[in-house]
């Protein structure tokens, strides 16, 4: 049971994060996966490039721009971002961190939350 509502969970955050950036954006990742692990939410979403950046990502200096301007994008929504995973977790965003790679068009958000969630979610079991 616990098992199930951690994947439920695991799930929602997921499909937030996707449904904010085709709304940020205009368009969202192809897949997107969340994790509860411990205290942290590790979310991962592949396909996360535009056709611009994509093209952009062949040359050096296109690359750096493609991860500045989303780096500039993430710091802008940041309080967005940890307030999907407070609403759908009922924890805490102590920090987060976030990284794109232009190299294989994903990018990779992790949350420390203010307590040990799967704990919890296993301990609901018992």
């Amino acid at each position: 049971m616990a098992v199930s509502h951690k994947k439920k969970m695991e799930a929602e955050i997921s499909e937030a994060f996707i449904k904010f950036q085709r709304e940020l954006i205009g368009r969202g990742p192809q897949e997107g996966k969340s994790y509860i692990v411990g205290d942290m939410v590790i979310c991962r979403f592949k396909g996360v490039l535009t056709v611009e950046e994509k093209h952009l990502a062949h040359h050096e200096r296109g690359r750096r721009v493609v991860k500045e301007m989303r780096e500039v994008l993430r710091e802008m929504y940041s309080k967005e971002c940890e307030e999907i995973v407070e609403t759908l977790t009922g924890c805490k965003v102590l920090s987060s961190h976030s990284d794109i790679s232009t190299k294989m068009g994903e990018r990779i958000e992790v949350y420390v939350l203010n307590k040990d969630l799967e704990k919890a979610l296993l301990d609901m079991k018992s």
